[in-house]
């Protein structure tokens, strides 16, 4: 089966993580796509395949013969989408080679060239995308698909390759996926995620992540008597926005450039309450962010009243770079698959995280590979099919060059 053939049955169930639930999973429909896997990687001949109560799917192709000694390489992507855009049934469309104009979708919604140029590139190719009424759902669903398809192809093909380690995680798109991935049952020594753009690219960089949210108690007074009593915890939390630098938003930062991006807001006079995540390439500079949030803090609550304002943050994940740099044959035996299936390597930045952040901290060091998609997290999201073949291209450039190291 083709990698793109896998996609359009995985993206009709809706995975879309939870970032107001306190379970693994966030949501239980997670599940409904963990057991298909199990069930499909079974029938491919992985006999060890099987989903925990946490909805981590796990599977194994042993080493064939005389690989045995070779190094234990990891591949994981993650089931659930973003809960940025609505997940629920997805209707993909299929548009055979894509002529590189206008793509009008429902609600109003046009992939345009204008708002990605890149689309000229991919002209002649069979661009899969939403229908616009939810996202697509390639995040991170291509990466599953080219994930098994590799599978099939290595166990049809006879491939020679050590032992190979598959994992589905659960929740990654609300920074909890590698958190309770079991290393030692997972058995790799290195590892990738296929979650990721353009299948050329290779992220080893990303942000350092946080979350933070500011809790507001204000006092509500009849307004006609408020004078010297009232204090509005709406306007607080626009005076926390306004101590904010300006520019350093999302809609104003690229590269490496970090930055404060306020996710939600809500309330009234007598209490509001907003979160922020926070990112930076930088240790440093993300240190000193969260040091101007908690500036900010003790400023209102020295002009309103102790107590008016509180702050928490949690810690999400963590730069990869340090913990890749001793282990750059994963980047180099990528950069050599990469042109050996007819592209050219580009290394960037992450401008967001993945499980391989966590996973690298833990011990189990996981660059990132691209599964051919685009435009994630909303209805523009787009896949192209060649993409994805040539994503399974490159995962067998590595495992090859794995069998031979």
């Amino acid at each position: 089966m083709k990698a793109y053939e896998r996609l359009l049955n995985y993206v009709r169930i809706d995975t879309s993580s939870s970032e107001e639930s306190d379970t693994v999973p966030s949501t239980e429909r997670q599940f409904d796509l963990a057991r298909m896997l199990v069930e499909e990687m079974k029938d491919l001949g992985i006999e060890d395949a099987r989903v925990d109560h946490h909805c981590y799917v796990y599977g194994t192709l042993p080493a064939t013969e005389g690989m045995e000694d070779k190094a234990r390489l990891g591949l994981i992507a993650h089931l659930d989408t973003s809960p940025d855009f609505n997940g629920k049934d997805v209707n993909p469309q299929i548009h055979e080679n894509y002529d590189g104009g206008d793509i009008p979708l429902k609600n109003g919604y046009v992939i345009s060239p204008d708002m990605f140029p890149h689309l000229k590139t991919l002209k002649g190719r069979t661009l899969i995308t939403a229908d616009g009424t939810s996202l697509l759902g390639g995040d991170d669903k291509a990466g599953i698909a080219v994930i098994m398809t590799l599978a099939e192809e290595l166990l049809e093909e006879g491939l020679p390759h050590g032992k190979i380690s598959i994992a589905f995680t659960p929740d990654e798109e609300i920074g909890h996926g590698a958190g309770l991935l079991d290393l030692e049952a997972f058995g790799a020594d290195y590892a990738y995620t296929v979650d990721g753009g353009p299948v050329n690219e290779i992220e080893y960089e990303n942000f350092n992540a946080g979350r933070a949210r500011f809790k507001i108690v204000g006092k509500s007074v009849h307004p006609g008597e408020a004078k010297n009593k009232m204090v509005n915890a709406a306007l607080i939390a626009a005076e926390i926005v306004s101590m904010l630098p300006a520019a350093e938003t999302p809609a104003h930062t690229e590269g490496k450039e970090g930055f404060y991006h306020l996710t939600s807001m809500q309330g009234d006079v007598d209490k509001a309450s907003m979160t922020f995540i926070i990112r930076d390439h930088s240790a440093s500079n993300y240190e000193s962010r969260i040091n101007t949030l908690r500036m900010i803090e003790k400023i209102l609550n020295e002009k309103y009243g102790q107590g008016t304002v509180s702050l928490t943050v949690k810690e999400e994940y963590r730069n990869m770079l340090e913990k890749i740099l001793p282990c750059m044959h994963l980047i180099d035996h990528a950069k050599e698959a990469i042109i050996e299936a007819g592209m050219t390597p580009v290394e960037v930045p992450i401008r967001g995280g993945t499980d391989g952040a966590q996973l690298s901290f833990r011990g189990l060091p996981c660059p990132n590979l691209g599964a051919g998609g685009y435009a994630f997290h909303g209805p523009y999201e787009h896949v192209t099919a060649e993409g994805m073949d040539e994503a399974v291209s490159v995962l067998k450039g590595i495992t090859a060059r794995y069998a031979a190291f």
